[in-house]
Parts: C-alpha cells; sequence; structure tokens
C-alpha cells in the first residue's frame, strides 16, 4: 500500500507574506536626502539704488575646480588650512591695508567693537565633486563659528552655542556676520 504525502495548506501564506510586506514597510526608516541651512537673500527690489560696489581688499576668494583643488586668494590651497587662512582674513589683526577693512560699531550687550567688512566669496565648477564642496563650505562655516566662540567668551564667559539669550546671540552674530557669499557654480576650467 502507498503512502500519501500530506500537503501543507498554502491558503493563508499570500496573507502572511502580505501582512509581512506591510510590517517592514512600516517600520523601515529610509535615508532622508540632507542639505545645507543656508537663509537665502531676499529678493531684489527693483527700485532699489545699485549696491556699492565691494573693495577687493574686502573679498577672500576661494575656488574649487572640477579636480577637486583649491584655490584659495589666487595661491594652491589646502582644506586643512583654509580655516585658519579664513579666520585670519576675517580677523586681521595686524590691520593690514591689503586685507579686509574693520569699523568700530557700538553693539548692544558688547559696547565698541571692531566687526570685519570681509567677505568670503566661495566658486566652484560644476564638476566640483559634493563632498569637495561640503568641506569647504564646513571649513568656511567653522571659521566663522571659531571666531564668534572667541567673541562670546570674551564678553560673556562661554561658548557661542551656550547662549541661550536670543539678545546676546543676536549681538554675537552682529559683530561677527556669516559673511559668505557663493556664486552659481560655472565652468573653471583646468587651472
Amino acid at each position: 500500500m502507498a503512502r500519501m504525502t500530506p500537503e501543507i495548506n498554502a491558503g493563508s501564506m499570500a496573507d502572511i507574506a502580505f501582512l509581512l510586506l506591510i510590517f517592514f514597510l512600516v517600520t523601515t526608516t529610509m535615508d532622508v536626502d540632507t542639505g545645507i541651512n543656508r537663509m537665502l537673500p531676499p529678493p531684489i527690489d527693483p527700485n532699489a539704488p545699485e549696491p556699492p560696489p565691494v573693495r577687493e581688499r574686502n573679498v577672500f576668494v576661494v575656488l574649487v575646480d572640477a579636480q577637486d583643488r583649491l584655490l584659495v586668494e589666487g595661491e594652491p590651497g589646502n582644506i586643512n588650512t583654509l580655516r585658519e587662512q579664513a579666520k585670519e582674513f576675517l580677523l586681521n589683526p595686524d590691520n593690514d591695508p591689503n586685507m579686509p577693512v574693520k569699523e568700530m560699531r557700538n553693539i548692544e550687550h558688547i559696547g565698541e567693537i571692531e566687526v570685519s567688512r570681509g567677505v568670503i566669496s566661495l566658486q566652484n565648477d560644476r564638476g566640483t565633486s559634493y563632498e569637495m564642496y561640503i568641506s569647504v563650505q564646513n571649513e568656511l562655516a567653522a571659521a566663522v563659528r571659531e571666531i564668534r566662540d572667541q567673541v562670546s567668551r570674551e564678553y560673556f564667559g562661554r561658548a557661542f552655542r551656550d547662549l541661550t539669550d536670543e539678545a546676546l546671540v543676536a549681538a554675537v552674530r552682529e559683530a561677527v556676520p556669516m559673511a559668505i557669499s557663493e556664486a552659481e557654480p560655472k565652468d573653471i576650467g583646468d587651472r
């Protein structure tokens, strides 16, 4: 007598597979694209007068080409020294006439302080890698953060990120503005 093998009831298998699919879709997290948090300038008023020209000594030019090579103020640069170069430019500790002008301002909660008129101009090639672009951005922003920390510690006794009073935060931001200008990517070419 031949023995029959019992069949497995597969009727509920589709239901179980569907429930598992729903479970994994609900519990899985998706990678979210991250970006750089920047406040865009307001639209240009068509009736506004022409802005005054920016003096060349007040502009710190940083270029990144398609091969991710850095050019700082017309000289080959290094990402490892970019932060210090930017800080030196913005602070102009020796009042070098080839570096940015500083003006005395009376800022509430701080008092009289020299404020740099320096602007960092970042330009990159269309072929610049995202990693290099972000690295340069991070170094330039870190330079401004470190100067803000320095001013905050000098006047308020703690790091800028530890300030909780919005008036003090605004005072430090006015004393050390985030003056980073980004030009539209273009074909810089080989240098």
